[in-house]
């Protein structure tokens, strides 16, 4: 017992800085997201306005079709360079990759946006280059498709991280067995390996969806804020950039929130009925 107080007196300050910066800020947010400037009362005034404003739809949608493909084209990636890095064993080279893939899950907002800028922005190396030869014609960074791009770019890496401890969860006797049992390598994957790693697949789609929903730096930084999506229309609510209305602001906050809860409780359902699956 005195074990347990000595430990839970440990965790006292991470619990102090977890209420400080996560409790009572999302606490405010949900209180204050129903008193409406416009109307000056307390109310639902505040999401009415946002689920009946077609502008307000319109960054929704963005933020979801940009969230969706980016999380889906890098758990595709990730998934190859996680089981090519799981190939690869313990050595130099393994270190090597799992060392840069460290590095570029971090390399993100306003540095990754000024890449891609000298890249493939309008007078981006790679863009003139490919004009020259008539490679990728209509390409553009600053929409919905160069975005998914940039999007992508930072998803990859940290889908490699968090599925590549799952590959462990496989063992080379079950290849082994299936092969003499006359499967084939692409029905080995479909039937035994896939299902195994459905729940970590998930559980990443899920992460990395968040992680996209949430980002704001690298598309601020693209677009001066120009581009419509869900956090540049909270951080224009909250600075004034247009107008100053934190109220309403916090409103599309908790919608964003409300989002991602009923994504993680479908995520939770998915991942049961996986592990079911696999058993």
């Amino acid at each position: 017992m005195k074990g347990k107080g000595i430990a839970l007196l440990c965790l006292l300050p991470f619990a102090l800085f977890y209420i400080a910066f996560q409790i009572a800020p999302l606490v405010w947010i949900a209180i204050n997201s129903f008193y409406s400037e416009m109307y000056e009362a307390w109310g639902w005034g505040n999401y009415r306005d946002i689920l009946t404003s077609t502008f307000y739809f319109q960054a929704m949608r963005f933020s979801l079709d940009i969230s969706f493909w980016s999380s889906v084209y890098g758990l595709i990636i990730a998934l190859l360079g996680g089981y090519s890095l799981h190939q690869l064993g313990g050595g130099k080279l393994h270190r090597f990759f799992m060392s840069f893939t460290n590095m570029t899950s971090n390399f993100a907002g306003v540095p990754l946006a000024f890449a891609f800028v000298i890249l493939l922005g309008m007078n981006g190396c790679l863009t003139l280059l490919m004009h020259k030869y008539a490679l990728m014609k209509g390409f553009n960074l600053y929409s919905t498709d160069g975005l998914i791009v940039v999007y992508s770019w930072f998803q990859i890496p940290l889908g490699i991280l968090l599925l590549y401890p799952a590959f462990d969860g496989l063992k080379k006797d079950w290849e082994e067995s299936a092969a003499l049992l006359g499967a084939s390598r692409w029905r080995y994957w479909w039937h035994i390996g896939l299902p195994i790693l459905m729940p970590a697949l998930l559980g990443t789609f899920v992460i990395l969806l968040a992680n996209a929903l949430g980002a704001y730096a690298t598309i601020y930084a693209l677009t001066t804020g120009n581009f419509n999506v869900v956090p540049v229309r909270i951080a224009a609510l909250v600075s004034g950039d247009i107008s100053l209305d934190p109220n309403m602001g916090s409103a599309l906050a908790m919608l964003l929130v409300i989002l991602m809860s009923a994504i993680t409780v479908v995520h939770q359902w998915l991942v049961r009925r996986s592990y079911q699956h696999a058993r």
